[in-house]
């Protein structure tokens, strides 16, 4: 009796066990049930939404770098930047099996140190390693015939640079980062590479795959840049420094050729240069463009700039006469004239014709101080041009804005203010331009903007159009002297100066004994003026620049009178 009680007891207690578990499973499954209700019928738009949100997305792409490009009279277009395809080889090191028979193969076909080779194949934690850019041809196809395991190939759009060095110090280059450097490219880094189209895209669903990639916005074309340089302007500019450095041995060199109404540069030559393929082979120093990023003492080609100052002051006039004895003191320093030469008697159009450093100290001493460092900041010899190049320097010459005497006099006379090139050239374009000043600039249009010419930039009236005349007359007047007789053109009238500058020691104490930077700046034909031309030459093996710099001015400026099929004066 009792093991029968004892038996419907436990069976008891375990039907009691068994209700509660399918109870708590029921349950379960109850409140599984209303979850998947809420979300996927009362919430389920909700959520379908935030899922598709997560899948897809937009992606910007940019699209290949615009190119950059000069062009001649014709209109000719030719290529200074361009996208090139290419391909590189890359190693997977797990998948390599011999590394040391591939190391060797790879060393033979690319050219690389068999080590260096090795110490990519070894690297653990890297899956795969970058082993050489822009291969040859020869290179690809010997790859793609042995097909070595672990090797592989893959393309690649880099920046090109079909001329080489022709106009490196203007175009600059692409870094390594792919953000442009120097020049235009750097100058205009974000219009070259702003235009970027718009894919739609799915992730898989580990979140790495992408599927269904398409396109829905996408830019016309990029932003290719025409400059306004002329190339066979700048193909003569480069020639003539090449030719003229084996024969005046100059430490470098600087050709700028300016449309004086308009600031557009027709030409813009260093030497020496680079070749922007290769940047990564060259030392920073090597990129920067002289034209504008280096200052000098730029010598007696700044006289016209001190007479034109005073005559349009009515200090002086073209036949105000200066009696030379040979010196001139100023707060008790000495100033004398090349070879300490004595003139006489000269007027103002004999002062520049003679580069009389005496007579235009004299010049400069009848104009108030504060009245001709106005003088120079009109002419824009404190700030910069706004040349369209990356990098522009310039200097506030704050020693010399203090005023003395003694910093203006030899100002007068180009020592002790310090400018760059591409300020010369447009400071000098003022007279050719009827007293008007203008900046520089490289952009000629943008491709995408066909049809949009040249505009004219700030047209500034710095001198009266009768000072600008003034002046102008001078300057023929000094090019028709003997000295100059290097830098005439038959059938033409050209104006110009010469200046020939003390280079300042390091630390600005003095100037070197023997080193000279010698320089000629002259527009033709003088009175119809179609070009200004600057040449610097940095410590050429000559005396003067009527020697080494005039002589360099005449065959460009005959060659464009040519180029540009101009009448003659007379």
């Amino acid at each position: 009796m009792k093991i029968w009680t004892k038996l419907i007891n436990w069976q008891a207690s375990k039907d009691t066990r068994t209700n509660l578990i399918f109870g708590l499973v029921f349950l379960l499954f109850l409140g599984l049930g209303g979850r998947l209700f809420y979300l996927q019928v009362l919430r389920g738009e909700y959520y379908q939404a935030l899922a598709e949100r997560q899948q897809e997305f937009l992606k910007e792409v940019e699209l290949e770098r615009g190119e950059i490009f000069l062009q001649n009279r014709k209109g000719e277009l030719f290529s200074l930047a361009r996208n090139k395809r290419t391909k590189l080889v890359f190693l997977v090191p797990r998948d390599i099996e011999n590394k040391e028979e591939t190391s060797q193969v790879l060393s033979d076909i690319l050219a690389l140190d068999k080590e260096f080779i090795l110490s990519r194949m070894v690297r653990k934690e890297s899956f795969f390693e970058v082993l050489k850019r822009r291969l040859e041809r020869e290179e690809i196809a010997k790859l793609k015939k042995l097909n070595l395991s672990g090797v592989h190939l893959q393309e690649e759009i880099i920046r090109y640079y079909p001329q080489d060095e022709f106009a490196a110090h203007v175009v600059g280059f692409l870094g390594g980062e792919g953000i442009g450097q120097y020049g235009i490219e750097g100058y205009y880094d974000g219009l070259l590479r702003e235009e970027r189209k718009i894919l739609r895209a799915e992730k898989g669903p580990e979140g790495f795959l992408v599927f269904g990639l398409e396109e829905i916005w996408s830019p016309e074309q990029n932003n290719d840049i025409v400059l306004t340089i002329d190339y066979n302007i700048q193909f003569m500019a480069e020639k003539l420094l090449r030719e003229n450095k084996e024969i005046f041995e100059f430490e470098q060199g600087t050709i700028i050729v300016m449309n004086s109404k308009t600031g557009a540069i027709l030409a813009l030559a260093n030497n020496p240069s680079f070749n922007p393929n290769y940047f990564y082979q060259r030392e920073i120093k090597t990129f920067k463009n002289p034209a504008f990023q280096k200052l000098f003492e730029p010598g007696s080609v700044l006289k016209p700039i001190t007479m034109a100052i005073a005559l349009d002051q009515g200090k002086i006039t073209p036949e105000t006469i200066f009696v030379d004895k040979g010196m001139i003191e100023v707060e008790g320093h000495k100033i004398t004239n090349f070879d300490r030469r004595t003139w006489g008697e000269k007027s103002m159009s004999g002062i520049l014709e003679k580069s009389v450093n005496t007579g235009i100290v004299f010049v400069r001493e009848k104009i108030d101080n504060q009245l001709f460092l106005d003088g120079l900041e009109k002419f824009g010899f404190f700030k910069p041009t706004g040349i369209d190049l990356q990098g522009e320097v310039f200097s506030r010459n704050k020693y010399l804005r203090k005023g003395r005497d003694i910093n203006l006099a030899t100002a007068s006379f180009g020592q002790g203010i310090k400018i760059t090139p591409i300020q010369l050239i447009r400071a000098f374009g003022v007279f050719a331009n009827e007293g008007r000043i203008v900046n520089p600039f490289l952009k000629k249009r943008i491709l995408q903007e066909q049809g949009q010419e040249i505009e004219k930039k700030d047209n500034q009236q710095i001198l009266s159009s009768q000072t600008a005349e003034q002046v102008t007359q001078m300057l023929i007047n000094t090019v028709e002297d003997s000295w100059l007789r290097r830098a005439q053109i038959p059938g033409y009238f050209v104006a110009g100066k010469t200046g020939t500058a003390q280079i300042p020691l390091k630390g600005g104490r003095g100037y070197h004994p023997y080193k000279t930077i010698q320089s000629f700046i002259g527009f033709a034909p003088a009175l119809e003026p179609e070009f200004v031309i600057l040449v610097k030459l940095n410590n050429p093996n000559t005396r003067t620049a009527g020697s080494s710099a005039a002589p360099i001015f005449q065959e460009l400026a005959k060659f464009i009178i040519n180029y540009f099929q101009i009448f003659p004066d007379y």
